[in-house]
């Protein structure tokens, strides 16, 4: 038995030879109780008819070639007749199973069973499954079906036998496959459950990270401006300085804190996806960008972008942390110049390292966006990749290029969310390329 057959075709060859045992058992009983007077045999010759009452020969060509066991029993439970299947399954020469009574192959766990099967079998047509025994002993789960015959030599009780090894073999690897399914349901359920508990624990940092943590450093920066406002003249330049830096540093852990706190809601705050064209929503972020655009003398060209499925604020987020990314990172000496595009890619021509962390999608052949967001800055080394998409990490100084660290890594589990990935070219000095691809 191949173990490494799949759920469906195990069902599939369950029901196979089910209807193989029905189909033989239904023909044996035809003719052996005279319903059929002819049979029609395919070979390599073609279609043959022949006529069973007057070809007494090719019925018992039949009944040995068929592959079932078969055996005539005399009204004592005598073996008068047997095929060379039922020989084979019981591991002994045909010879010496004829003149043996059945029983002798009967476990003993299926005498009982076997015992009402003949009685009942006289008066009907019967079958039920019991376990036989080799001449070793070996237990051969079988199928026994009964019919009473009225021969020239008097009552005989007509047994087909069907080795049931490979079907009960099916149904225990079937069973074995419910029982993993049921263990990796429960397993699922028990992640499931897990992961509720963890996005309830997000929840109730979101909570606090908006309440309990910023309120004290509101506190902070309150009471520096106070101590400046009223008690500057007598803490000198040194003490200004020092409230000053405290009031940076209440400042960051308050950005920190916001970005810690929209990170947590990508993961707890999930809402259905709906249409969402990317040129109004860009025009939107351009809009929010216009002082630092105006700041720099920044130029930005965009061209036709699509109309995806996904959550806008999410989509919103992204495109503001890339295009700010780009407007920060910029060298002193050049202007920011920036570039969206945007094409459709087939699964084939996504870059190996995005192909291996996209999810499988349930449409075949599934094609993508790709919005490709260029800039002219400052460019990082590509070995710091994986790097610039994790929490808190930074390739820049905090002084030249402010931040907490989270912008890019908001950006990747955004696209995660809709089933996509964001990745990145880039070399120092000739500025980057942020990839995102989502699903068209």
């Amino acid at each position: 038995m191949n173990a490494t057959l799949t759920y469906d075709e195990l069902l599939a060859e369950n029901e196979r030879l089910r209807e193989q045992l029905e189909e033989a058992t239904e023909t044996i009983h035809a003719i052996r109780t005279g319903q059929v007077d002819a049979l029609v045999v395919t070979g390599d010759d073609g279609h043959e008819l022949y006529t069973l009452k007057t070809a007494d020969q090719t019925y018992r060509v039949f009944i040995e070639t068929m592959n079932e066991g078969a055996v005539t029993l005399s009204a004592g439970g005598l073996i008068v007749y047997g095929n060379s299947m039922f020989a084979s399954m019981v591991g002994l020469p045909l010879s010496q199973v004829i003149g043996l009574p059945f029983d002798s192959f009967v476990a003993s766990e299926s005498a009982s069973a076997y015992q009402q099967l003949v009685e009942m079998g006289w008066a009907d047509k019967h079958r039920v499954e019991m376990t036989l025994c080799d001449h070793t002993d070996h237990a051969i789960p079988c199928l026994l079906s009964v019919t009473a015959l009225d021969l020239d030599e008097g009552p005989s009780l007509s047994v087909i036998i069907t080795d049931l090894t490979s079907q009960k073999e099916t149904q225990q690897l079937l069973s074995l496959n419910n029982d993993q399914l049921k263990r990796a349901n429960r397993a699922l359920e028990i992640s499931n459950n897990a992961l509720n508990l963890s996005n309830d624990n997000l929840q109730q940092f979101a909570y606090v990270a908006s309440h309990d943590l910023q309120e004290p450093l509101r506190k902070i920066r309150s009471f520096g401006e106070l101590l400046k406002a009223d008690y500057g003249a007598s803490l000198g330049h040194e003490g200004h300085d020092l409230i000053t830096r405290m009031n940076a540093a209440a400042a960051r852990m308050t950005l920190l804190i916001k970005d810690l706190l929209d990170y947590s809601r990508l993961t707890t705050q999930q809402v259905p996806f709906r249409p969402v064209p990317l040129d109004a929503l860009l025009t939107d972020v351009l809009d929010d960008l216009s002082v630092a655009v105006s700041e720099w003398g920044a130029k930005i060209e965009c061209t036709d972008l699509p109309v995806v499925q996904g959550d806008k604020v999410q989509l919103r987020q992204l495109f503001q942390n890339l295009l700010s990314n780009a407007l920060k990172f910029h060298r002193t000496d050049v202007p920011p110049h920036i570039q969206l595009t945007a094409r459709r890619v087939s699964m084939a021509e996504l870059p190996a390292s995005v192909q291996h962390t996209i999810p499988p999608s349930p449409v075949p052949d599934q094609v993508f966006h790709e919005i490709s967001v260029t800039d002219n800055g400052i460019g990082f080394d590509e070995k710091y990749l994986d790097r610039i998409f994790q929490v808190f990490q930074r390739l820049h100084g905090r002084r030249n290029y402010p931040g907490s660290g989270v912008g890019l890594a908001i950006c990747r589990k955004v696209a995660n969310n809709h089933r996509g990935e964001l990745t990145a070219e880039s070399k120092p000095g000739l500025g980057s390329t942020f990839k995102l691809y989502l699903p068209a």
